[in-house]
Parts: C-alpha cells; sequence; structure tokens
C-alpha cells in the first residue's frame, strides 16, 4: 500500500470520525429553559439528590459549563437553574455560592464553583462523549491552553477600553497558531473538546464588539480562526447556548464604554 494511499485513508477516517462525533453531541437537541430566579423566587430543595447548574443566561464564564453539559447529553442529569445577575436570589449567596457568582454545580452534596474546574469535573464525572484526549501530546496541550485561557480573557478585555493604538491582535494570533498544531481536525486539539468549550463564549462576545466598536476584524488573516468559528457553530450543545449577537454587543458596550 503507498504513502499516499495511507495518508487518504487516514484523512478520510479522520473525516469521518469528525462528522460521527458532530452527530452524536447534536442528536436529539431539545431543551426548554426554565423560569430565571430572581430575589423574589424560593429557592429549590438543595441537596435533594438533584444535580443543578446554578447558571446564567447571558454569562461567558457560566455558558462554558452549560456548553459541556450540553454536549455530554447531560439535559436530564444536570438541571439547569438559571440566576438573575442584576436581582439575585439572597439565598443564592447564603446556600449556593458565598462569592455570589455563577457557574456553580451542586452534585453529591457539595457545591462546586469555578467555570473551568467546573468543564473538567462534568468530563470526569459523568457519562457522555469524552471531551479530553487520551493521547499525552494533545493532554499537556490542552493543560497549556486551559491555563492561558484566563489571560486570553483578561488581555481582550483590557484592550476593549485601550484607544485606536491598541495591539488587539496578540491574543488572537496566539490562537491562530495553536489551531495549526494538530492537522487532525479544524479544533484546538484537532477533534472537538473542552478548550474549545473554554474558548468559544468569550470568540462569541470579543468577535462582534471589536468589529464595531474598534473597527478591528480578528478573522482577518487567521483562517484557522475563521473555520474553527465555522464548526463551532454547527455544533448544537454550543449553538443553543449563544444569546442575541445585539444583545450581547449593547451589554459589552455598557460595561467597557461607560
Amino acid at each position: 500500500m503507498s504513502f499516499v494511499t495511507l495518508v487518504y485513508i487516514a484523512f478520510c477516517f479522520s473525516t469521518c470520525f469528525h462528522f460521527f462525533f458532530l452527530d452524536i453531541i447534536n442528536r436529539n437537541f431539545h431543551e426548554v429553559i426554565p423560569p430565571v430566579l430572581d430575589s423574589t423566587s424560593d429557592p429549590p430543595a438543595f441537596f435533594d439528590g438533584t444535580t443543578r447548574l446554578y447558571t446564567a443566561l447571558l454569562c461567558p464564564f457560566a455558558q462554558r459549563v452549560w456548553i459541556t453539559r450540553n454536549c455530554k447529553g447531560l439535559q436530564e442529569e444536570i438541571k439547569l437553574v438559571p440566576i438573575d445577575l442584576y436581582n439575585r436570589p439572597a439565598w443564592y449567596k447564603e446556600k449556593v455560592n458565598p462569592a455570589n457568582k455563577v457557574p456553580a454545580l451542586e452534585h453529591n452534596n457539595q457545591i462546586i464553583p469555578e467555570s473551568l474546574d467546573l468543564i473538567k469535573y462534568i468530563d470526569s464525572n459523568f457519562e457522555g462523549p469524552a471531551l479530553y484526549p487520551d493521547d499525552p501530546n494533545k493532554r499537556e496541550f490542552a493543560e497549556e491552553l486551559l491555563s492561558y485561557a484566563d489571560t486570553f480573557t483578561t488581555a481582550v478585555f483590557r484592550s476593549f477600553k485601550g484607544d485606536a493604538g491598541t495591539d488587539f491582535g496578540a491574543p488572537f494570533d496566539y490562537l491562530e497558531t495553536a489551531l495549526s498544531k494538530f492537522d487532525d481536525g479544524p479544533f484546538f486539539l484537532g477533534e472537538f473538546s473542552l478548550v474549545d468549550i473554554a474558548y468559544a463564549p468569550f470568540i462569541e462576545r470579543f468577535q462582534p464588539f471589536l468589529l464595531e466598536v474598534k473597527n478591528y476584524d480578528i478573522a482577518v488573516g487567521r483562517p484557522k480562526l475563521v473555520a474553527w468559528v465555522e464548526e463551532m457553530n454547527k455544533i448544537e450543545g454550543y449553538t443553543h447556548t449563544k444569546g442575541d449577537p445585539q444583545q450581547l454587543l449593547e451589554i459589552n458596550k455598557k460595561i467597557f464604554l461607560a
């Protein structure tokens, strides 16, 4: 068997696996979002055996965990509890998270906060498609990218307040380079993983804000990033969590242009 034939077979297998995986995580995805709880709402029955994800529908940090839960197919196992961040229930800080932040997961008689910790926890402790690679090289790179995630978001948020001379590109150049490391798929590790979930909610917000407010297009000169966004938008477990683009843009304008 020739080298060209082997390469072609490997490509076909990689492509088929990619679409098979997308079919698994997109299968039977239907959900009605429960009512948002505010200061007038009664608390749930804490620690009654129900696993609850306390979230906020427009929070990118909480969205990470929501996506993970969806892509694992855990809509029945993990119940959404949306919280109104502008009118939080008093019981949320008292009973759920003393930091008064989302996300938080109620599971096995404990409360677990912090989005990056939670996406790993859910992947490790619940059934469903694995979202973290077995390959040691990919695992090492995944840890590097997850560690960089907070650096990335902080750098871009700071640039929002910068003037026209601000260098907006460096954080996105980092992602473009990262997307070139593995060639067995369009995602950061080749196949879809927690790394993609960690970045998607923020790219969703950063791209329109920088384009409209700073006249900076993150897509220019970054074909890997463009292809990644296109592939992410094929994943229903993610797209189901996306907010209205104009609403997200206006929220960021209020925060960063005040």
